[in-house]
């Protein structure tokens, strides 16, 4: 009987790491061991970042709430706390959408928000 190899299988293994390598630059895309270690250690990285694009969203939409509750005379936290007193439950994504795009309607959200103030 002849001796099997494990060719076809360990062929498909380094053509797929390589395959994930693609758009790499010089031999890191080009040689396997280094297209291995660079490709663990961005698929490691690509965890953590969808992690932090999270938060990054989140410091963006409260920055640019911030800065338009600012021009409204209103700080943020007072902002917030008074849509909660008001029982407005729009996210920061859609209020800083509000406040990008719709200068009147946000008014209106900030003058409910002040008036649930006052009123507690």
């Amino acid at each position: 009987m002849p001796r099997s190899s494990n060719a076809p299988a360990s062929r498909k293994r380094r053509k797929r790491k390589l395959k994930d390598a693609r758009g790499f630059r010089g031999s890191r895309s080009k040689l396997y061991r280094q297209a291995t270690e660079n490709v663990d250690y961005a698929l490691a990285f690509n965890y953590v970042g969808r992690k932090q694009k999270k938060r990054q969203f989140r410091r963006l939409w409260i920055s640019r709430l911030s800065a338009a509750c600012g021009n409204e005379g209103i700080s943020y936290h007072r902002f917030m706390e008074g849509l909660r007193k008001a029982g407005i439950e729009l996210n920061r994504k859609m209020l800083s959408e509000i406040a990008i795009h719709d200068q009147e309607g946000f008014r209106a959200i900030v003058g409910r928000a002040n008036a649930a103030l006052e009123n507690s």
